[in-house]
């Protein structure tokens, strides 16, 4: 009944969040952001303009990083019949699991906690655990993606309802993201794909998220170098929105949070400003 009473009141929302020009966070931005994220993911030219390292003036322009990530991990997806997981559950929403590609997939779900949405009438499959210790068998999964997941882990995950205490305390950076690597690649067979994004540019402990800076970015480029090749791709938020970018370029910027308001600026950013997204694709 409630997601009938969304829909219905969709285009008032919309036609609010219009009138009201546009702000991040404010009524009938949810429901813009998922028509967005929905068009960029079934638009082919778009999606061929992301494989060639390009977007459309003013894209996503007041929108965060999902408007981003979704069509450039799409862009990468085989259309074709795979064993495929979403490691941390940022597919779990009608308008992706409902997807022509993600509909052909023997699709795996993991996550730490189970959610609201549920698809397993799709035939989605919902394994709940630590990403650091997965059941999965060496191999398994022919594409991997975890998508702005690894930035919460060892974090303060109270705002998702998790009662978890951060285990390394001893200084601002947490590393222990890279155990979740380590195991998100030991899951990707050999000749398989693994698709990972987070958010890029100066370092910032934001409580529940932090912001890979650098040296973080070597460090799991380092766990995967030797397993395979990687591919960087980089995207960075301006004052006219989205534009494909370099981890040079990207190396100072600063993310909005919208719980607290740290880093808001006057760009219209909606939360993160730079996003690091690796394609890596597993040889041994």
């Amino acid at each position: 009944m409630l997601k009938i009473i969304k829909q219905l009141l969709k285009p008032t929302r919309l036609w609010r969040y219009n009138l009201g020009g546009k702000k991040p966070w404010s009524t009938g931005y949810d429901e813009y952001r998922w028509s967005m994220i929905k068009e960029s993911t079934t638009n082919t030219s778009l999606l061929q303009m992301v494989k060639e390292g390009k977007l459309p003036a003013n894209y996503g322009l007041g929108v965060d990083d999902r408007v981003v990530e979704y069509p450039w991990i799409f862009a990468q997806l085989s259309p074709a019949k795979t064993k495929m997981l979403d490691a941390g559950s940022t597919f779990n929403f009608t308008e992706l699991v409902s997807h022509p590609v993600i509909k052909e997939k023997d699709f795996s779900i993991f996550t730490f906690y189970p959610e609201c949405n549920n698809y397993s009438q799709n035939r989605i499959s919902y394994l709940y655990g630590d990403l650091r210790e997965m059941p999965f068998k060496d191999g398994y999964f022919d594409e991997v993606v975890c998508q702005s997941t690894i930035e919460h882990i060892d974090m303060d995950n109270s705002i998702y309802g998790y009662d978890l205490s951060r285990t390394d305390t001893k200084q601002p950076k947490s590393y222990s993201y890279l155990g979740a690597v380590k195991e998100l690649c030991r899951v990707t067979k050999p000749g398989g794909m693994f698709l990972i994004s987070f958010p890029y540019g100066k370092f910032e402990n934001h409580g529940f998220f932090q912001q890979f800076d650098t040296e973080m970015v070597e460090k799991l480029k380092a766990e995967l170098n030797a397993k395979g090749t990687l591919n960087e791709t980089y995207f960075l938020y301006k004052q006219d929105g989205w534009h494909f970018s370099t981890a040079e370029e990207s190396k100072n910027a600063e993310s909005y949070n919208p719980h607290t308001g740290v880093g808001k600026g006057t760009d219209g950013a909606a939360h993160c400003r730079s996003i690091c997204c690796i394609r890596f694709d597993k040889t041994t």
